[in-house]
């Protein structure tokens, strides 16, 4: 396979197609673009209100009375839009076999978001994500000196993908040997999401969903009789009060792949992949990060979510009729919003291209959304990072990629970027140079990760 890929260099804005495969390999040239030529898009072939700068999507972020998040009201979800009786297939096949999933927390306004949102914010209390540092420490330094030994691994598949994964397994009681049965799940999930699949691969899609509904199933009925301490116990038992009860089915099984094993797992995969290859292609970076992580760690993390979002874009619906930039958006349209775009934005940040660990205000993206919709998870998400880093910081000098192994190509998908393998070799420390991870200050780390310098 190629070391790398041709980058597609639009030359006007009619060539740019972000369901182009080669395109979302490196869809920077085509970002620039639009926020010089035209910051809100109308997106021929989907029809979709692209909106790429950075100051134009926070205040649409923050904007819920213009901006919805459910998009019941207006022309349909994404997929909905581009073809409406195929969805309505999809959704027979769930009624049929499965459970039809219900609005997940991401698709809902106030005040029913922040119902629904109170629940997870009893979870993801401080004090409870800080309780987990020791885990996610744990986890890491356990993936980490499995194949350290080795001299190469397969970086996604032997650390960036299970060490999320084991995470958040352990807050929803799933036993840590269903995590790869799980991964086939949230893969075939996210393919769907990503827009490009044929009819019978999206048809795939669902009836693998089904497959884990029904393996979830079970467990909500045994926690409803046998209530534990776990957060799936949680959402299973606890009453919305303004609801006056509890998720139904359909609203659990939409959670458990959408906002918990999706949310909580494959954008952190994708950010530990991207992390890395952005190490081995910065050495004077690596050298830098290594020096002082003290100082440097948790910018570099912030870094990576910026210039690599794992989130390219995900989706409102137009409340109003709007204007933006001289486009009329009409009520009830689809918008675009091209977090990875605005995380590049020259109008925000100085060499936006440049991966750089004295940057002002490293927290200062919108990599994990803003406002009300912000990722209730990213207080894990970068405990995730900053002790994924850490762990390869404490035991290798050195990394470079497997000549010859990597085509660095994304999977294809309209709204997320991952890697599908990352073949490394590296120069592991001598056994005498290793740091013990029960050595590391838990407490004095667990209060810097949720403050990133300047955020």
């Amino acid at each position: 396979m190629p070391e790398s890929y041709e980058p597609i260099v639009p030359g006007s804005l009619e060539e740019i197609n972000f369901l182009d495969f080669k395109l979302q390999n490196c869809p920077y040239h085509a970002y620039e673009m639009l926020r010089d030529e035209a910051p809100v898009w109308i997106d021929p072939i989907t029809g979709f209100y692209v909106v790429t700068r950075f100051e134009d999507i926070r205040k649409l972020l923050l904007d819920t009375k213009n901006f919805s998040n459910d998009m019941r009201g207006g022309q349909g979800g994404s997929r909905e839009q581009l073809d409406s009786g195929r969805a309505l297939r999809m959704n027979a096949l769930y009624e049929e076999k499965g459970w039809v999933p219900g609005a997940t927390l991401a698709g809902r306004d106030d005040p029913n978001h922040k119902q629904m949102r109170a629940m997870f914010n009893e979870a993801f209390k401080p004090k409870k994500i800080e309780g987990m540092d020791s885990f996610v420490r744990d986890t890491a330094y356990k993936l980490m000196d499995a194949f350290v030994d080795d001299g190469q691994c397969d970086w996604i598949k032997q650390y960036a993908v299970p060490l999320p994964l084991i995470v958040i397994g352990q807050q929803m009681g799933v036993p840590e040997a269903d995590i790869w049965k799980i991964k086939a799940w949230t893969d075939a999930w996210v393919q769907r999401l990503g827009m490009m699949q044929t009819e019978e691969e999206e048809q795939w899609s669902v009836e693998m969903e089904i497959e884990a509904q029904h393996y979830f199933q079970p467990i909500f009925e045994r926690l409803r009789k046998e209530p534990d301490d776990t957060l799936l116990s949680d959402m299973v038992n606890r009453v919305i009060p303004e609801w006056e009860r509890p998720l139904t089915d359909n609203e659990l099984h939409a959670e458990m792949m959408a906002d918990t094993f999706v949310g909580g797992s494959e954008t952190t995969t994708n950010a530990i992949g991207y992390g890395l290859k952005l190490l081995i292609e910065n050495p004077d970076v690596w050298r830098k990060l290594r020096s002082n992580p003290d100082k440097y760690l948790r910018t570099f993390c912030e870094e990576v979510v910026r210039l690599e979002g794992p989130v390219q874009g995900l989706f409102r619906m137009a409340a109003n009729d709007i204007e933006m930039h001289g486009v009329l958006i009409p009520k009830g349209a689809m918008i675009n919003v091209r977090y990875a775009a605005a995380n590049r934005d020259e109008r925000e940040f100085e060499c936006p291209a440049d991966l750089n660990l004295e940057r002002e205000k490293p927290g200062r993206h919108v990599g994990f959304g803003s406002g009300i919709h912000h990722c209730l998870g990213a207080p894990l998400a970068r405990r995730e990072l900053f002790w994924a880093f850490q762990a390869l910081i404490d035991r290798v000098d050195g990394m470079r990629f497997t000549a010859g192994q990597n085509s660095f190509e994304v999977a294809p998908n309209f709204s997320l970027r991952a890697m599908q393998e990352l073949r490394i070799e590296f120069d592991a420390k001598p056994p005498g140079d290793r740091v013990d991870p029960a050595s590391v200050d838990i407490d004095s780390n667990a209060t810097a990760i949720d403050n990133p310098a300047n955020a």
